[in-house]
């Protein structure tokens, strides 16, 4: 949805608010039929005029009030799932604050970009009569042997839009009542954009912030280092007078 700020224990956090759920169970595949167990989720909604006849046969059951999900979503199980179809599944059944997540989604699209911003390149000397080789790649390849260029070489090309996922984001806060919750840092994607989230772990929402020593501050006191420092520079002194002599 949009991204914000939030202080935990007197340490500013950045948090992203996401809306997640409510999810309708549209399908449950099972290990005598499909091969592995899984959960189809639903999410969002769409005019049943906007949706194919298929796919209404197929959400029969998870169709209320003329509107069928947007976009499904899959979900493997190890084991025999407890929903079954036309199930609500909500934030709070599956997240509470302080977990940690795997957030996965479409980065945003940067268009054609070169090897300096997509890769990391340092590109070449700014002297030597190279006024126009600043962000070029260099060389791209061997010689006769091989001949040609490796799959797989960094070079310019079309930057994101791929699928990224973020790890380790912790659960901030949770209202189940709008079905938002807010997570640690950002995520991929623009507002508006699908993501899945993947709880990882379970903790606590204090294990986000670090414990630093704070600096103390003694007014009308002088530092005991500095007193050592000038003792320390008048013996050496001292001293060097006495061998001078």
């Amino acid at each position: 949805m949009k991204m914000s700020q939030t202080f935990i224990e007197g340490t500013r956090v950045p948090v992203t608010y996401i809306k997640a759920g409510p999810c309708v169970v549209t399908q449950v595949k099972r290990q005598d039929k499909d091969g592995y167990w899984a959960v189809q989720l639903g999410f969002g909604e769409r005019k049943i005029k906007n949706t194919t006849k298929p796919l209404q046969g197929h959400l029969k059951g998870a169709i209320k009030d003329n509107k069928a999900p947007r976009f499904l979503r899959e979900v493997k199980l190890d084991k025999e799932p407890e929903f079954k179809m036309g199930d609500v599944i909500s934030a709070a059944d599956i997240f509470k604050v302080g977990d940690a997540l795997a957030v996965t989604g479409t980065s945003k699209g940067k268009g054609f970009a070169g090897v300096v911003k997509r890769w990391g390149f340092a590109g070449g000397p700014k002297t030597h009569g190279q006024s126009d080789r600043l962000r070029a790649p260099g060389s791209i390849g061997q010689g006769t042997t091989p001949g040609r260029v490796y799959k797989g070489k960094k070079m310019a090309g079309r930057m994101g839009g791929e699928r990224i996922t973020v790890k380790n984001l912790i659960v901030v806060s949770l209202e189940p009542e709008k079905s938002e919750l807010t997570v640690s840092g950002p995520v991929p994607g623009t507002p508006g954009s699908l993501l899945i989230l993947k709880k990882i772990a379970s903790g606590k929402l204090e294990e986000l912030v670090e414990e630093t020593p704070q600096p103390q501050i003694h007014e009308g006191e002088e530092e005991p280092q500095a007193l050592d420092a000038e003792a320390d520079s008048s013996e050496v002194g001292r001293q060097k007078e006495e061998e001078k002599e």
